[in-house]
C-alpha cells in the first residue's frame, strides 16, 4: 500500500486558539497518521497516510481553522521517509528556535461558556473565570512562546481533576486551553474596601452591583487592568468620578449589558453591531440618539456627538451586569494620564482616593492593556482609535522589499532586529523581524514619569516575548521627544543591560506615510496626505499638512500649509484663540484686531494685544503648517470652543456641529509656482470671521470649514499627480480620525480616480508612527541607504 508523508510549518495565530485539537480531529478524521507540536515558529505538523488523505489535510487545514485562528502561512513539504506510527498524537510543546509565532489576542467570553455560566447544573456555574479555548485571555497573561500554561500566569493554579481530565481530552471543547479553571481550583472573586479590606459577603459581584446602583464608584479588576465603575445616569456620581480622577472633560467609556441597552441610547449600524458583539468586544464610537440624555449624565461626554460604547467582555463583567440593568461608565482606574493600575496591591495603594470599594481577583495579570477604541468611518469601514485589548500585538506582515533587510532577517533565538521608539503622545512601540512588525499596545502620553517607565518595561516585555535583541533603533527626529531621548542612550550603549545600536532617525510625517503604505502592503511609490497637529519637520518648522511623494525608506515634500506663527508655542494647542489669531494676524496684519470676530474669541483686549505683539516681534511664535491648529482656529473664530481641555476637543465639537447636507466651501489660493507648492488659506480665515461676526450659525460655518479642508486637500493631491503621475494615495494623521472629513475626501479622491489607502487596524493618529519608523528604517537598510 503506497503511503506519503508530509511535513507542514503553519504560522500566524494559531497558539492558544484550538488549533491543535482542530489538527487532531482532522487527522483522524482522514485516518492519518504523525503528530502535532506547538514550537516558537508556529505550529509544526507531520501527517502520514493515503495519498487522497494527505491530499485533502492541509487543503482543508486552510478553509476550516477554528474560530480565532489566523493562518499567516501553511508550508508543505514532501517527505521521503516513512514512520511506522499507529496513532496520530499531540506532543509537548517545544522551546528555543526563532519565536515566529503570534501572540494570539485576549478575546470575549464565548456563548458556549456562558451557557454554562448560566446553569445550576454546570460544574462553573456562575464562575468568573470560565474560559475555552474558543474564548478567554491570551496576551494579558501569556510571559514567552509558546503559549503553554507554565508560560501564563495561570501557572499559579493547579488543575483539579476536572480540569485536568478536560484539558487533556482532545473531544472536548478545553483540550489544551491554557487558562483552564473552575471553582475548585482556579481563580477567586472578593470585594474589599477602599483600605483593602475584606468585605464579608455571600456574592461579592451582587454586592458590587448594589454598590454601584446606590451611586458608589467601584474599582473593577478585569483582564488587563481595573476599571473604575458606576452608574452612568447619574450626574452627580459622574461628576464626583471626574473629580476623584482628576479629568476634567475627556468622555467616559460606558459599559452596556446587551445590543438592546445599546441601542437605547446609540444609533447601531448592523457593522456595529457586529463590532460591540463580537469576540473582540472594543470600545465603539457611535451616534448619540436624541432623548440618550434622559439615560445618560451629560458629565459623560460633554457636547459630543457620540458616545463610546462596549459590551461586557468577560464572564465577571457578565455577572455583574446579571444584577444591574442601567449602563455602566466603565474607565480606565488611574489619575488623568498615568498608566492603568493592574496588580491588587497596587490597586489598593493607587485608588483608595478614587474608589468606595475594589473588586478583585487573583488571577495575575502579565501586562496592562487598556481597552481597545474603533470606529466606523463615514465610509462604512473599520479605524480603530486605540489599539489595545483585542488588536495588540497583532503583527503587519511586511513585504519582501522590507522583509529581507539584513537586521530584520534571521533564523536563530535572540536575532537582531529592529526596534521603533514611536511618538511621545499616543505612544506605542514596534518589533520588526524576520518578515513581521509586532505593533504594541497603546502606552499613553510619556511626559507622566510613570507612564515613561511603563513605556520602557513594555519595551522589555516586547523583546522578551518575541525573543528579539534589536541592533537598529528607529526614532522620531524631535530632539526633545523623551522616546527619541531613550532612542538615542540606547543607541549609545547607555542603558544598562542593553547594547549599543545603530540609530536611525525617521521624520515624524513620513513615518504617518510608511505606517499607512506597509498596512496596506503598498511597497512602491506612492503619494501621501499626512494632516495632524505636530511633527518636527526636517526643516525645523512645526510641520502638519504635508503632501508627499514617497516611498517606504523616503520622501519629497510636494506641498503644504502656508506656515503660519504659534503665539506661545505649545500653549497654542490649548487656547484655541492663540491659532484663531495668528490666521487672522497672517491675513490682516495690525488690523486684525478691529475685525468685530476679535470678541467672540474670549481673552480681554490685553491679552490679544500681547499675543498681537508676540506675532509682531516673532518671539516664541514657532512656524507651523499644522491642520489641526487650523481646525481649532476655526472652532474659536465660529464660537464653538475656546480651549482643548483634552486632546483635540475643539476639532470634535466642530465636527459635532456640522449642519448636514451643506456643500458650499469658503475660498482658498493653492500656489503651484512653488516647490513645495503652497495651500494659502488667508482667503478661508476671512471669509469664516466675517460669518462668524455676522452671525452665521455656527453649524453653517462648520460644515463649510470641513468642505474647504477636503477641497484643497483634493486640489493638492490633483497637483501632485500631475507633477509625478502617481495615482495611490496614502491618507494618515490624527486628522483623518475626523469621520466627516475622511468620508468626503475619499470620495473625491476616489470620483477623481485615485486609488486611495487608508488606515483600519493600526490607527491613524500617532500611535502607528512606530510601525512607519520600523518599516522605513528597514526598507533604508535593504536599499542600502
Amino acid at each position: 500500500m503506497e503511503l506519503r508523508r508530509v511535513h507542514i510549518l503553519v504560522g500566524g495565530q494559531v497558539q492558544g486558539v484550538g488549533f491543535r485539537p482542530f489538527i487532531y480531529r482532522l487527522a483522524n478524521e482522514l485516518n492519518l497518521t504523525g503528530w502535532v507540536v506547538n514550537d516558537a515558529r508556529g505550529v509544526t505538523i507531520e501527517v502520514q497516510g493515503l495519498p487522497a488523505g494527505v491530499e485533502q489535510f492541509p487543503r482543508r487545514l486552510r478553509a476550516e481553522p477554528p474560530p480565532l485562528a489566523q493562518i499567516a502561512r501553511c508550508d508543505a513539504t514532501e517527505m521521503e521517509t516513512i514512520a511506522g506510527e499507529k496513532t496520530f498524537d499531540i506532543r509537548p510543546s517545544e522551546g528555543g528556535e526563532l519565536a515566529d509565532a503570534q501572540v494570539t489576542v485576549d478575546t470575549a467570553v464565548c456563548d458556549d461558556c456562558l451557557r454554562e455560566m448560566r446553569d445550576p447544573a454546570d460544574p462553573r456555574y456562575r464562575y468568573a473565570f470560565i474560559n475555552c479555548t474558543n474564548c478567554g485571555p491570551r496576551y494579558t497573561i501569556v510571559n514567552r512562546i509558546p503559549y503553554d500554561r507554565p508560560n501564563t500566569t495561570m501557572a499559579d493554579f493547579v488543575m483539579c481533576p476536572l480540569c485536568a481530565a478536560e484539558y487533556a481530552d482532545p473531544s472536548n471543547r478545553r483540550f489544551h486551553a491554557q487558562p483552564i479553571a473552575c471553582p475548585a481550583c482556579g481563580p477567586s472573586v472578593w470585594l474589599a474596601d477602599s483600605a483593602g479590606g475584606s468585605i464579608e459577603c455571600d456574592d461579592p459581584i451582587a454586592a458590587a452591583a448594589a454598590m454601584l446602583e446606590a451611586g458608589r464608584i467601584v474599582a473593577v479588576k478585569g483582564l488587563g487592568g481595573f476599571h473604575l465603575a458606576c452608574r452612568a445616569d447619574d450626574q452627580q456620581t459622574v461628576l464626583r468620578l471626574r473629580s476623584r480622577k482628576r479629568r476634567d472633560a475627556k468622555p467616559f467609556a460606558l459599559m452596556v449589558r446587551d445590543l438592546a441597552a445599546a441601542a437605547e441610547i446609540c444609533e447601531l449600524s448592523p457593522e456595529a453591531r457586529q463590532l460591540l458583539a463580537g469576540h473582540l468586544r472594543p470600545i465603539v464610537l457611535l451616534p448619540k440618539l436624541a432623548d440618550a440624555r434622559d439615560r445618560i449624565a451629560p458629565a459623560v461626554a460633554e457636547n459630543l456627538a457620540g458616545l463610546g460604547l462596549m459590551l461586557p467582555y468577560t464572564p465577571l463583567h457578565q455577572l455583574l451586569f446579571d444584577h444591574i440593568a442601567r449602563p455602566l461608565v466603565m474607565t480606565s482606574a488611574n489619575y488623568a494620564d498615568e498608566p492603568l493600575v493592574k496588580d491588587n496591591d497596587a490597586a489598593v495603594a493607587e485608588l483608595a482616593h478614587l474608589a468606595d470599594a475594589l473588586l478583585l481577583h487573583n488571577r495575575r495579570i502579565e501586562r496592562r492593556l487598556d481597552d481597545s477604541v474603533v470606529q466606523l468611518t463615514g465610509l462604512g469601514s473599520l479605524s480603530v482609535i486605540r489599539r489595545a485589548r483585542g488588536y495588540a500585538p497583532q503583527p503587519t506582515r511586511l513585504s519582501a522589499v522590507v522583509s529581507g533587510a539584513p537586521a530584520c532577517h534571521g533564523a536563530a533565538a535572540g536575532e537582531a532586529g529592529i526596534l521603533a521608539v514611536g511618538a511621545e503622545l499616543k505612544s506605542a512601540v514596534c518589533l520588526c523581524r524576520a518578515g513581521w512588525a509586532m505593533l504594541g499596545e497603546h502606552v499613553g502620553d510619556l511626559k507622566d514619569g510613570r507612564t515613561y517607565r511603563h513605556f520602557i518595561d513594555t519595551i522589555g516585555h516586547l523583546e522578551d516575548l518575541f525573543e528579539v535583541r534589536p541592533e537598529v533603533i528607529a526614532a522620531d527626529m524631535h530632539p526633545q521627544y523623551l522616546s527619541s531621548e531613550y532612542a538615542a542612550r540606547r543607541a549609545r550603549g547607555e542603558l544598562a543591560g542593553c547594547p549599543p545600536g545603530r540609530l536611525i532617525r525617521v521624520q515624524h510625517h513620513h513615518a504617518h506615510a510608511a505606517a499607512c503604505l506597509a498596512e496596506n502592503d503598498h511597497h512602491g511609490e506612492a503619494l501621501a496626505i499626512v494632516a495632524d497637529g505636530v511633527g518636527y519637520g526636517d526643516d525645523g518648522a512645526v510641520w502638519g499638512c504635508e503632501v508627499f511623494r514617497c516611498d517606504l525608506a523616503g520622501y519629497q515634500r510636494l506641498a503644504h500649509l502656508r506656515y503660519m506663527r504659534l503665539p506661545g508655542g505649545d500653549k497654542a494647542a490649548e487656547e484655541t484663540f492663540r491659532p484663531a489669531l495668528a490666521g487672522l494676524y497672517d491675513a490682516l496684519g495690525d488690523d486684525c484686531i478691529h475685525h468685530p470676530v476679535i470678541k467672540r474669541l474670549g481673552p480681554d483686549l490685553e491679552t490679544i494685544r500681547q499675543t498681537l505683539d508676540l506675532l509682531a516681534a516673532g518671539v516664541n511664535c514657532p512656524q507651523s503648517s499644522s491642520l489641526g491648529r487650523w481646525f481649532d482656529a476655526a472652532a474659536a473664530l465660529a464660537g464653538i470652543a475656546r480651549a482643548n481641555r483634552f486632546e483635540a476637543q475643539a476639532p470634535m465639537m466642530l465636527e459635532a456641529a456640522i449642519a448636514p447636507g451643506v456643500e458650499d466651501a469658503y475660498e482658498f489660493a493653492l500656489d503651484d509656482r512653488t516647490t513645495p507648492m503652497l495651500i494659502d488659506l488667508r482667503p478661508t480665515v476671512l471669509a469664516l470671521a466675517d460669518d462668524a461676526a455676522s452671525g452665521t450659525a455656527q453649524a453653517l460655518i462648520a460644515a463649510k470649514f470641513h468642505n474647504t479642508v477636503a477641497a484643497f486637500l483634493h486640489a493638492s493631491a490633483s497637483l501632485a499627480r500631475d507633477r509625478t503621475g502617481l495615482s495611490v494615495l496614502a491618507l494618515s494623521g490624527g486628522c483623518f480620525t475626523n469621520r466627516y472629513l475622511l468620508a468626503r475626501l475619499v470620495r473625491l479622491l476616489q470620483a477623481d480616480s485615485f486609488t486611495v489607502l487608508t488606515h483600519r487596524t493600526v490607527p491613524t493618529n500617532d500611535a502607528c508612527i512606530a510601525l512607519g519608523q520600523a518599516v522605513s528604517a528597514a526598507a533604508r537598510i535593504a536599499a542600502g541607504r
